[in-house]
């Protein structure tokens, strides 16, 4: 069981879910990919985590844009165009008669490689894409009761070292930031920019709540998240004053409620910081704001078509 943000109940549905691999439909425990993949081998490749909600993927769009700058970051060629990948995440929603409830995991490497080696040059064939449909859902007492922070050393680091924009397999600085703070004993990292201004979490974006505005990073060293910018979206169609801006560890301490977000548990409050008690529980604004983030996933949901 994993805690933080991502923690959930183990569903026994997923022990015979299908999952997709390059076009075929396997068991969960034949579903499976060579050493000599450049995802296994380097940590070569990109991915994208969707939420299913009525039969429809939440904010696909967006999902996919993101997926597809970032593959061209990399020069990598996803191998399908953006209506092909649809289908076939459609395809592995249907095959596993899954509407609700549903976590997806999407991801893209270069695929092969004739050696053990990093240049891209090295691989023998077209991209992997892999899609893992889970049922997986927030705990609901991360959505109310909220986590606990640490302050880890580890830094986000400036786009000429590894871009914080790429959503990519290389994950190994938000592991070890990850690491950090469990031996704390906190549930996530919080993370700064190499200015020392608050930037982002291991694994979610992090908002704080002064004075009834709202306040997250620049955005400068985490990826584009698609929950943090819905966050942004509703706080501007209700009139609730938001800002990206710099800020530092004692405004977070000095702050009234404190949230981070992430495709997986939207919007979830942050009770403590750093030892520093933020809140006793879920605030009214993060109450506020987690009510109007689902009832913008309903108005997406609404219009899309599979």
């Amino acid at each position: 069981m994993t805690h933080g943000a991502h923690s959930h109940a183990d569903d026994p549905r997923n022990r015979d879910i299908l999952i997709y691999v390059n076009g075929e439909l396997h068991p969960r425990e034949r579903a499976l990919v060579s050493v000599f993949d450049a995802g296994f081998l380097l940590g070569d490749g990109v991915w994208e985590g969707l939420r299913v909600h009525r039969g429809r993927l939440a904010f696909l769009e967006m999902h996919l844009a993101r997926l597809y700058e970032a593959a061209k970051a990399i020069d990598l060629d996803i191998g399908m165009d953006r209506a092909a990948l649809t289908a076939a995440l459609y395809r592995t929603l249907s095959a596993n008669h899954m509407t609700e409830g549903v976590h997806v995991r999407l991801m893209v490497t270069r695929g092969l490689k004739s050696t053990p080696y990093q240049d891209p040059r090295a691989c023998i064939g077209p991209a992997t894409v892999v899609i893992i449909p889970e049922y997986k859902l927030p705990r609901p007492d991360t959505l109310t009761h909220g986590l606990r922070l640490f302050t880890v050393h580890v830094r986000r680091g400036a786009p000429d070292v590894q871009d914080p924009k790429l959503n990519s397999h290389s994950k190994l600085n938000c592991i070890t930031a990850c690491i950090q703070a469990t031996k704390a004993g906190a549930d996530e990292a919080l993370m700064l920019d190499p200015q020392g201004f608050v930037a982002t979490c291991n694994s979610t974006h992090f908002f704080i709540v002064r004075r009834g505005e709202v306040w997250t990073s620049t955005g400068k060293y985490c990826i584009p998240g698609i929950t943090r910018a819905n966050v942004l979206r509703v706080c501007r169609e209700n009139a609730i004053p938001v800002y990206e801006k710099d800020f530092s560890l004692t405004e977070v301490y000095g702050a009234d409620e404190a949230f981070v977000t992430g495709t997986f548990a939207g919007v979830a409050p942050v009770i403590e910081i750093d030892g520093r008690q933020i809140s006793a529980g879920r605030g009214p604004l993060v109450e506020r704001l987690q009510q109007l983030y689902l009832e913008l996933i309903d108005r997406d949901v609404a219009r899309a078509v599979p």
